[in-house]
């Protein structure tokens, strides 16, 4: 029997109503992520990148400072760090409203993100493996937890991974997860099922076309379709060229009842949403 979605998250004692889908902004403090747009790396780079996503109506800011491409580089968490820290300070310094979301899987990261920058999500691509001290961390902070499914770590994710069923073998995986987090208290949850990490182009497509599949977990969906190579490999261009497709399988994922959409390009989700919550009412 399928759950009901919450309605609400809770972040700094503001709640987000995903009644309608919500965009999250991609603000990457690294010098190598996949999409070079998308990296900011000055004061001056990411506070205009945060107001151009602000005016063109993101819901939240994810920043990021570990590369997390095929065969990205490890750096240490001094490193990571300096870079996350720096751009939560700026954005909170002029933008106080702003929603802001840490992608880090490390706990010390999260913890000094949220507790000393004002961070109040964390997103973390390793499920909460790449740190066994995460799922604490998580609860002692109470804030919402973005839960993503990777196989492997970003080094290794795409070495031939194989799955038995791929949608069947993540809800499993999201099944001990989520148990685990319920157990410790953990309250807003949002799952995520990776597609782009650990995945073949031909699964990512699977994924997608049996996202409605994922609400049985009765959790917020966010996916992160945003110029990934599933899209720009089938379509033989490169991530630069890949915004129409990107947008072509955001409204995919938003017929399919995904609540969060991931992106580098805030305002063409913002439509797109617009765009399919209105083929929706009626």
């Amino acid at each position: 029997m399928f759950q009901e979605k919450p309605r609400y998250i809770n972040t700094g004692g503001r709640l987000l109503d995903l009644k309608v889908p919500r965009v999250m902004g991609i603000l990457n403090t690294t010098p190598d992520s996949f999409y070079k747009k998308s990296r900011y790396n000055t004061d001056g780079e990411i506070v205009k990148a945060a107001a151009t996503m602000i005016e063109d109506g993101v819901d939240i800011l994810d920043v990021g400072g570990y590369s997390s491409r095929p065969g990205a580089k490890d750096i240490t968490i001094e490193e990571e760090s300096e870079r996350v820290f720096r751009a939560i300070r700026l954005i909170n310094r002029e933008f106080p409203d702003a929603i802001i979301s840490v992608d880090t899987f490390r706990a010390d990261v999260a913890r000094e993100a949220v507790m000393d920058c004002g961070a109040q999500i964390i997103n973390d691509i390793s499920g909460g493996e790449g740190d066994i001290r995460m799922f604490e961390t998580i609860e002692k902070l109470n804030v919402p937890y973005i839960l993503m499914h990777m196989k492997g770590n970003p080094s290794t994710m795409q070495d031939n991974p194989v799955y038995d069923d791929i949608v069947a073998d993540i809800l499993r995986w999201f099944g001990g997860k989520i148990f685990k987090l319920r157990s410790a208290g953990i309250k807003d949850i949002i799952i995520d099922p990776g597609i782009g990490f650990g995945k073949t182009t031909d699964q990512n497509f699977e994924l997608l076309r049996k996202l409605s599949d994922f609400s049985i977990t009765g959790l917020p969906l966010l996916v992160g379709l945003s110029r990934k190579g599933m899209i720009w490999k089938t379509l033989n261009i490169t991530p630069d060229d890949a915004l129409n497709g990107t947008t072509a399988l955001n409204a995919v994922a938003l017929m399919k009842g995904v609540d969060i959409l991931r992106v580098h390009d805030v305002r063409e989700a913002v439509q797109t949403i617009k765009l399919v919550s209105k083929l929706k009412e009626l």
